[in-house]
């Protein structure tokens, strides 16, 4: 299923887009896509019972803003360097185990919201990123395979990364990851059965109809099932909680000087394969 949530910010309802592309009201049937749905079986058969007969109303899509399909969110938890291709292209060298930071809830918005260009900022950063939507509570995990058992589906994520912030005013990565809109999430929340491989997805971004990004999760260094595995070992995993498993190579910060970091006005687009696609235009704080 592909599920989203639609409406003016903070007032989102929940929504299905069915086969055929048509928006189809949820409001009926759950109060919000959360966590507490997406554990929830009996209510995730209730949503494609519904859909199977025909059952959930339209909704007239015509100038309906598309929000974050996930609400309330527990926590953001990013993995960084995990793409080959990407690592090789900022000189680093590929991680021993994952590399783990965080984004603040708060950082989403929805996937064609405005994204803000922080006060100060010289190095706003490009990031198409696969996210992980967990479904059932992961803590310990054992294999790879256990990891994938607890996703609930997948979602477009664009990693919004301010690269001074984040490498040149020390401490930790969390100041260049965590500046409001950091995050935009969607279109979709795409529940696992309609993304039978996740090391299959293509991912693309556009700066001003410019391709900058065109990698596969192939090049991921830890598989999403591993990311899972590894990260309960540390802390638990929550239905609603969101994983960001990285970015491929082309991002600003590995071009060559000058380098083409965003600036008000920009127009950057992304998509990943099956997961549906954003686009925002970047403006100042």
């Amino acid at each position: 299923m592909k599920l989203l949530r639609v409406g003016t910010a903070g007032r989102e309802r929940p929504a299905l887009l069915d086969p055929d592309g048509t928006l189809r009201d949820l409001s009926g049937l759950v109060a919000d896509i959360d966590g507490t749905l997406l554990a929830d079986e009996d209510a995730l058969g209730r949503i494609r019972s519904a859909a199977a007969a025909g059952d959930l109303p339209a909704l007239d899509a015509t100038g309906l803003r598309t929000g974050p399909p996930l609400a309330r969110i527990g926590k953001i938890v990013c993995i960084g360097l995990n793409y080959h291709d990407h690592a090789r292209e900022t000189g680093a060298e590929p991680p021993a185990e994952p590399v783990i930071f965080f984004k603040a809830p708060d950082t989403v918005v929805g996937p064609d919201d405005t994204v803000l260009i922080p006060r100060g900022s010289v190095k706003t950063d490009w990031e198409v990123e696969l996210a992980v939507v967990i479904g059932r509570t992961a803590r310990y995990l054992e294999s790879a395979e256990e990891g994938l058992a607890h996703v609930a589906g997948y979602a477009v994520a664009h990693d919004v990364s301010e690269r001074e912030f984040q490498t040149e005013r020390g401490g930790t990565w969390d100041k260049g990851k965590n500046c409001e809109t950091f995050n935009p999430l969607g279109p979709w929340l795409v529940t696992v059965d309609e993304v039978p491989d996740p090391q299959n997805l293509s991912l693309r971004l556009w700066v001003n109809g410019e391709l900058k990004q065109d990698g596969t999760t192939a090049e991921q260094i830890f598989p999403v099932g591993e990311v899972v595995r590894y990260v309960s070992r540390f802390m638990t995993l929550y239905p609603g909680d969101v994983v960001n498993t990285g970015t491929p190579a082309g991002v600003a910060m590995g071009r060559p000087e000058p380098k083409p970091y965003l600036r008000a006005g920009d127009v950057v687009e992304l998509e990943v394969t099956g997961l549906g696609r954003q686009r925002q235009v970047l403006a100042q704080a």
